[in-house]
């Protein structure tokens, strides 16, 4: 498990671009036959990625968050980002299709990831996880791609135009903090949200897919008068701490996973950060 300490905004100002990338980005998330965690101490956050390449990998407990098991004070939200996997859960088997999600509540003690049969090894499914503490336990519950609640945002115009679709939240799936949902852009769409937003409630994490092996994405962070940058590649993951905007512009159309967990779960608690202001 590697651990990201908290950071404000004071920092931003005196960070090159490798303390930026070092502090907010988790570049290598989705490696073969591991299953490999970030913790961030913004509101205690785990963030990672399992590859089982052909073996069955096991969610293990980590000294760092004090847990026999990974679930014994938290919960978790899995999206597979790759080819049809499976999810066993306390000897419950969850099959994820490219897209879907499965949320695992508190007290799960056994968790374990593998290819759907027939999936070649190279080729097979990548879960991405994001987990927060757990204050109770609620069921485990799988939603297939496209079934959560689906919202039309934005316009061809500002080329924004995106497909939202919310797993985890306060109308949908429940839990103790997590929100949850995948987002993807219509062709020639560049920009994820725009205006820039804050959620000062909560920390948001971004996982970018689905963008092409040449293509980047220019994913905006800091104060609305200090901001910064970040060049992502494909499967890679941006922390957004409660006090950084966020908004990115792709040079090609890509999709990516939303995730939040802090003070409340009401998806629209934003403040907007207008371009105008932003310098």
């Amino acid at each position: 498990m590697e651990q990201r300490y908290a950071t404000n905004p004071t920092q931003i100002p005196g960070m090159t671009t490798s303390d930026l990338r070092a502090q907010y980005l988790v570049p290598e998330l989705f490696v073969p036959g591991e299953v490999r965690v970030t913790f961030t101490h913004h509101d205690r956050i785990v963030l990672g990625g399992a590859v089982p390449a052909g073996t069955d990998l096991v969610l293990p407990g980590y000294p760092e968050i004090r847990s026999e098991y990974f679930l014994e004070h938290r919960e978790v939200g899995i999206i597979n980002v790759g080819a049809a996997g499976t999810v066993t859960a306390d000897g419950d088997s969850y099959e994820l299709a490219t897209g879907a999600c499965l949320y695992l509540g508190r007290g799960i003690r056994d968790v374990v990831f593998a290819d759907a049969s027939g999936v070649a090894a190279d080729a097979g499914a990548q879960f991405y996880l994001f987990s927060a503490p757990a204050h109770t336990s609620y069921p485990a519950t799988l939603v297939a791609p496209g079934e959560g609640t689906v919202r039309e945002l934005g316009d061809q115009v500002t080329s924004n135009r995106r497909t939202l679709n919310q797993y985890i939240h306060e109308n949908g799936v429940r839990s103790c903090q997590i929100v949850m949902g995948v987002t993807q852009l219509h062709p020639g769409s560049m920009w994820n949200t725009m205006p820039a937003h804050t959620h000062d409630r909560r920390t948001e994490c971004y996982l970018y897919f689905d963008l092409p092996a040449d293509a980047r994405v220019i994913h905006l962070l800091g104060e609305r008068e200090e901001t910064r940058h970040l060049v992502v590649a494909d499967r890679q993951a941006v922390i957004s701490p409660s006090w950084s905007l966020h908004s990115g512009v792709g040079t090609a159309a890509y999709s990516f996973v939303w995730a939040m967990a802090g003070e409340n779960q009401a998806f629209d608690d934003m403040d907007a950060a207008p371009v105008t202001e932003l310098k």
